[in-house]
């Protein structure tokens, strides 16, 4: 009984989300909105997504509303989905187009691993402003709704990476408290 009322919940909000994303693509985004404090008990958390400003010359936060999971993979692969998706206002989508998550993992230190596709480093094109951009829009994402994450280490394919354009060193851990 419990799991089909928990199987209906979920179903609800899943609807309640693809509503909202429909009426997104239909209708211009409000500039801001707040945010329920029930929105934790419908199973829906709020969320910053940062993306490039219009001017390519910081990030901005957009505000989402995500389902709500105890489940770390499932988080991290949802905030990825969305920033690989874009956004929905002013800013510029800066990940490279099908970066998804494979694996995640978080140790006691709050170090944060995650393992990114193939199409993260295949993906990426652009100077040393467009890896700027592309790693602070991801650092700062995780860190923003990951209270737990205070470093993060970028893996792809299963393979450490170096670097993704040749101007950032990405084999060793992120300060989240670093990044804008």
């Amino acid at each position: 009984m419990r799991r089909r009322l928990l199987v209906a919940a979920l179903s609800g909000a899943v609807l309640a989300l693809a509503a909202l994303w429909w009426r997104a693509r239909v209708s211009p985004p409000p500039r801001a909105f707040a945010v329920a404090d029930t929105s934790a008990a419908a199973g829906v958390l709020a969320a910053t997504l940062y993306f490039a400003s219009p001017d390519g010359e910081g990030l901005v936060g957009e505000p989402r509303e995500l389902l709500q999971s105890d489940d770390l993979h499932e988080r991290v692969a949802t905030l990825i989905a969305q920033l690989d998706r874009g956004p929905r206002g002013g800013g510029a989508a800066v990940l490279p187009a099908g970066t998804a998550l494979r694996q995640a993992f978080v140790d006691e230190d709050g170090l944060l691993t995650v393992d990114l596709t193939s199409a993260f480093r295949r993906g990426f094109q652009g100077g040393s402003s467009a890896e700027f951009l592309a790693i602070a829009s991801l650092v700062r994402t995780l860190g923003a709704n990951l209270p737990e994450v205070k470093r993060v280490q970028i893996v792809c394919a299963g393979r450490p990476l170096e670097t993704l354009g040749g101007h950032l060193p990405l084999d060793r851990p992120l300060d989240v408290a670093e990044w804008p």
